[in-house]
């Protein structure tokens, strides 16, 4: 049960009526009466809001920021029109527009509402229950029930990296020979046998096949095809970091995306590992059309753990899953601690299996404090800020000693850069 704001209202207005004509005690118990008349009669006439039946359909997943719709049919079995509002409540972080509708059901009908959620956080958002308030025909008591009708949406990492996917495609393509600019493709498996021209690196003749043909034949060679590309998310405590208006791993995410993206329609097979302790995340054996869907639906729930990651255990999952040679691309950061003490005692029986790439995210503010220079305070940040730049690069020194590649950028410059170096490799024939 509950009273609307008619209630004090009435009641309000008798008692201004006693006061002016009929200031007794007798005008105050009929006032009294009159208001718990009215209350009554309207909650024995409200329909009944237990016997509905709820329901859901919509989105079940959506892009971080972007717009979902769930829709709620409400459904009446009573013999009483069901009139007043419907709260469909939902965790804050689904970011609901408008929870309350008004809703007028009349008997052996049903009447659909739609909430509209725009998620501000990664991952599964539920709805939490969805309350009925019917009022009577007075507008002074309503019948009031909560009915738990589950659903959840999945917010979708946001992939904002995807407009530097075209440019990748293009060079990739230019990479592959396929272009319009007619260049010859590069990389390491034989393509095919054509006639020379100017311009042609004389190192690509086949003097076997020109012995036999009436002009010069050159080798043509295309890019490595059908390799194997892992993508490790590192979820310890560093990932935790704030840079800007997300963490270190929603900038790794980023660049894993652009990256995997890149690599599939490379022809290279893309799977990731999320680790900390225990494995957090898996994706194995997907098929490249379904490799994104499949990739950002792991990583949605991902949040970083506030423990330090298992270096050790990190390196062994890695060599466990992944028997044949393979690139191996870890997004972690490059805190000295951790990374001396964790990962390059380690290194070594990663490095001489596989070929690994190390990336980091770099925080803008600190390069930003190493240029102050305005007071005392503006000098002493400098100087931390340059300190911690140089301990960055004696990291990267030693990840590049044990026979690692370190790409380390700022948030919105690491998955193009990250993307950049695997067509390095792959022009280079090192995957």
């Amino acid at each position: 049960m509950a009273l609307t704001a008619r209630t004090p209202l009435l009641a309000l207005a008798g008692a201004l009526v006693v006061a002016l004509l009929t200031p007794t005690l007798a005008g105050v118990l009929v006032v009294c009466a009159v208001v718990l008349a009215g209350v009554v009669v309207d909650l024995a006439v409200a329909g009944s809001v237990r016997a509905l039946t709820l329901s859901r359909d919509g989105a079940t997943s959506v892009r971080l920021g972007e717009r979902a719709e769930v829709r709620l049919r409400v459904a009446n079995p009573g013999r009483r029109t069901v009139r007043g509002v419907l709260r469909d409540a939902w965790q804050p972080s689904a970011g609901a527009e408008a929870d309350r509708h008004r809703i007028a059901v009349p008997p052996g009908q049903a009447r659909t509402v739609t909430t509209v959620l725009r998620p501000v956080r990664r991952g599964d958002r539920l709805a939490h229950r969805v309350t009925v308030r019917a009022v009577g025909p007075l507008g002074l008591a309503a019948r009031q029930g909560s009915h738990e009708v589950p659903w959840s949406v999945r917010a979708l990492p946001p992939f904002h990296s995807r407009r530097h996917l075209p440019g990748r495609l293009d060079r990739l393509r230019r990479l592959d020979g396929r272009s319009a600019a007619h260049v010859r493709g590069q990389g390491t498996e034989f393509d095919s046998l054509r006639e020379y021209v100017l311009g042609d690196d004389v190192r690509s003749i086949d003097w076997r096949a020109t012995a036999r043909a009436a002009d010069v034949m050159v080798r043509t060679w295309r890019p490595e095809r059908d390799r194997h590309v892992l993508l490790v998310l590192d979820t310890g405590r560093t990932a935790a970091g704030r840079i800007g208006d997300g963490t270190r791993l929603d900038a790794a995410m980023d660049a894993a995306l652009l990256l995997a993206a890149l690599a599939s329609r490379a022809g290279d097979h893309v799977d990731l590992l999320a680790y900390d302790r225990r494995v957090r995340a898996s994706v194995q054996g997907v098929a490249p059309a379904q490799l994104l869907p499949s990739l950002v639906t792991a990583m949605a729930p991902l949040e970083p753990e506030l423990v330090e990651s298992d270096a050790r255990g990190l390196v062994g999952e890695v060599l466990r899953r992944t028997r044949r040679r393979s690139l191996v691309v870890l997004l972690t950061g490059l805190d000295p601690a951790p990374l001396e003490e964790g990962l390059l005692p380690v290194l070594p029986s990663l490095t001489a299996r596989h070929r690994l790439l190390v990336a980091a995210v770099a925080d803008p503010a600190v390069a930003e404090l190493a240029r102050g220079r305005g007071d005392a305070d503006a000098v002493y940040g400098a100087a931390a800020a340059e300190r911690t730049l140089a301990e960055r690069a004696h990291v990267t020194a030693l990840l590049t000693r044990h026979g690692a590649e370190v790409v380390d950028a700022v948030p919105e410059r690491l998955p193009p850069a990250l993307a950049d170096r695997y067509l390095d490799l792959k022009a280079a024939g090192r995957l």
